[in-house]
């Protein structure tokens, strides 16, 4: 947990004094800990002045390791003359299990605020950003004492930065194309070892697949984008916590240095320990869905006496027997075991977290993931060789006619297997180009609302289900008021966003059973059937009216328009679309005539007379759809 308040007791640490230019700056330099041996403490036993005495000083300690107890950490700050009021603390430790924070609340009290991993990603943080971000009250010229309470059994660490917030997002989205870049490769070696171990059914093939989806996985979770994107409703669960997700992941990396070496017939001894590696790992993870969290952080730290030494000993050895996949396979496991000892010397608090020891796994799972690859692509050449190499002597026993038809029969099943493969991918990506351009001709790629040429298909529909009914349809055209005047004066993209956002209310604000499509420019229109299809036209336009008119967000820019609706009723305004649409043109024309921002159904009454219906249909006004 990390509990944070404005409280009195001893000075033992002169405040930190924040400046203009203080933001990003690291903070643990200047804070005091106190281990809670009792795990009793509470936020107002920090008033006590014997509770005060025992703290000490951090000396840029970030982390005290895998401790089963609570820590408290007592921040000063203050604010220079210069220096803005609102500021926002990181802490940089991800995958942290518990968080409290307790904000002043001017009155000498303070209130709870809920972080960490066991409650949902928004609910514990003030700001999306992968790690947790949580907004200080106002600061003063006057020093204000901060308590935090981490708990962790893990691993407690606690890195702590100041921030104004356009800074750290500025720093946000260099660190997501960095860790894309690194997510990208991992994930595009899984796919295509994943596409070769389906053709070749290889158990080596199948186990790099596992050990390299569970490090990406694991890289996903260390870095906080898998808590942000992949489980962010709700407590981060013991599957896809800082525990289980590396016990899987040493699980199946225990089974592909078994496949790939061989080592149940080259290398026994190794074999055995790996597979006693194994059952541990199975062990942490049933340790850790019974809640003993320390237990199995501990185990886990421990398994690197046994899965290290075994890796690395049977990768030598095999290496010496002439065995080349071994010698990549040292090369990638040594990146991997200087990056774990890294980790472990972290969670243990050996090394104290910093930004550069942050990258250094994920950069040493993409490098292992390549030269595993490579690894795996050797060993299939060598297994192809010698099976080669038996076939030719198997067809050196035999008589040359013998051979020659089975290496045809051979050839040719080959050649009838890689190209029904061909064919079935081929028929894949014609299925999937011709379901792109259906979509795309029926429907606006900016919006990705119907088209114009939908709305006419599904309206001759409707129009034919609501005459075998007698039921009704309306036929609103919404148009955008003053939109030229924001492209004109904050540029296109501002008026894509607006369109974008316009199209999607429009669908939040009309029934399922209704159609909202896009004709082109800042028009759009919705197709509203049913027996109650004038009522729901009148509340949907209202809500339309409203909800529509709220301004879009553009940058520090609020972009606002009104909007007109006119509507037109089969039966009552005519029989066919074409007399539809220009009734509800019509419409839409005398709202701009009464100064728009408004709603009018074709008719003061609602009804047209049968001889203007007759003349529309009759005449079939154009209206620019067909």
């Amino acid at each position: 947990m990390l509990c944070l308040s404005v409280l009195g007791g001893p000075l033992q640490a002169a405040p930190i004094q924040l400046q203009a230019d203080s933001s990003g700056q690291e903070l643990n330099t200047n804070v005091q800990l106190l281990q809670d041996a009792s795990g009793q403490l509470r936020i107002e036993d920090m008033a006590d002045p014997a509770v005060q005495q025992r703290f000490e000083p951090a000396k840029g300690r970030a982390s005290v390791g895998q401790n089963p107890n609570p820590w408290w950490i007592k921040l000063e700050l203050q604010r220079g003359a210069d220096a803005p009021a609102n500021w926002w603390l990181e802490i940089g430790s991800v995958t942290q299990l518990d968080l409290q924070l307790y904000t002043p609340d001017g009155q000498g009290g303070w209130t709870l605020r809920q972080s960490g991993e066991r409650v949902g990603f928004s609910e514990g943080r003030d700001h999306d950003y992968r790690r947790m971000l949580l907004e200080l009250p106002e600061l003063g010229s006057e020093p204000t004492t901060f308590y935090l309470r981490s708990f962790d059994p893990a691993g407690n660490s606690f890195p702590l930065k100041i921030w104004q917030k356009e800074d750290l997002d500025h720093l946000a989205a260099h660190e997501n194309l960095g860790l894309g870049l690194i997510y990208g490769i991992i994930a595009a070696l899984l796919l295509y070892n994943l596409f070769i171990f389906f053709s070749l059914r290889d158990a080596a093939y199948f186990w790099y697949v596992l050990t390299t989806a569970g490090a990406l996985l694991m890289i996903v979770s260390m870095s906080g984008h898998g808590f942000q994107y992949l489980w962010p409703e709700g407590p981060v669960p013991f599957w896809l916590d800082r525990v289980t997700l590396p016990s899987l992941w040493g699980f199946c990396a225990c089974r592909f240095t078994q496949t790939l070496l061989q080592t149940r017939v080259h290398v026994r001894w190794a074999h055995h320990l790996l597979t006693f590696a194994c059952v541990f790992y199975v062990i942490a993870v049933g340790l850790e869905a019974f809640g003993l969290r320390n237990q199995a952080a501990w185990v886990i730290a421990l398994l690197s006496l046994t899965s290290i030494p075994a890796a690395l000993g049977s990768a030598v050895i095999r290496w010496r027997q002439g065995y080349f996949p071994a010698l990549l396979y040292l090369c990638g496991y040594g990146l991997i075991l200087g990056s774990i000892s890294l980790a472990l010397m972290r969670s243990t608090g050996l090394v104290q977290p910093a930004t550069w020891n942050a990258y250094v796994f994920p950069l040493a799972v993409s490098a292992e993931s390549i030269l595993f690859s490579f690894a795996l692509a050797y060993r299939i050449q060598m297994l192809k060789q010698e099976k080669a190499e038996a076939v030719l002597q198997a067809d050196r026993e035999k008589s040359a006619r013998l051979a020659q038809m089975q290496a045809s029969a051979d050839e040719l099943q080959e050649a009838v297997r890689l190209r029904t493969a061909e064919l079935a991918l081929a028929n894949q990506q014609l299925s999937e180009r011709e379901e792109r351009l259906q979509h795309a001709a029926f429907h606006d790629p900016l919006t990705d609302l119907p088209n114009r040429r939908y709305l006419i298909e599904r309206a001759e529909v409707a129009l034919a289900d609501a005459q075998r009914r007698n039921e009704s349809v309306v036929l609103m055209l919404v148009d955008l008021d003053h939109f030229k005047p924001i492209n004109d004066r904050y540029g296109h993209d501002a008026g894509d966003l607006l369109l974008r956002t316009i199209g999607h209310r429009l669908r939040e604000h009309v029934r399922a059973n209704d159609m909202v499509a896009r004709l082109g420019g800042d028009e759009f229109a919705v197709l509203i059937c049913g027996p109650d299809a004038q009522q729901h036209a009148q509340e949907i336009a209202a809500r339309l009216l409203e909800e529509l008119s709220r301004p879009v967000l553009y940058g520090a820019n609020r972009l606002a328009v009104t909007i007109s609706i006119g509507g037109a009723l089969y039966p009552q305004h005519a029989l066919q679309f074409t007399g539809l649409y220009k009734a509800s043109d019509e419409a839409l024309y005398r709202v701009k005539q009464k100064g728009r921002s408004g709603f009018v159904l074709q008719g003061c009454d609602g009804e047209l007379s049968p001889q203007t219906c007759l003349m529309l249909d009759v005449l079939k006004v154009p209206s620019g759809l067909s």
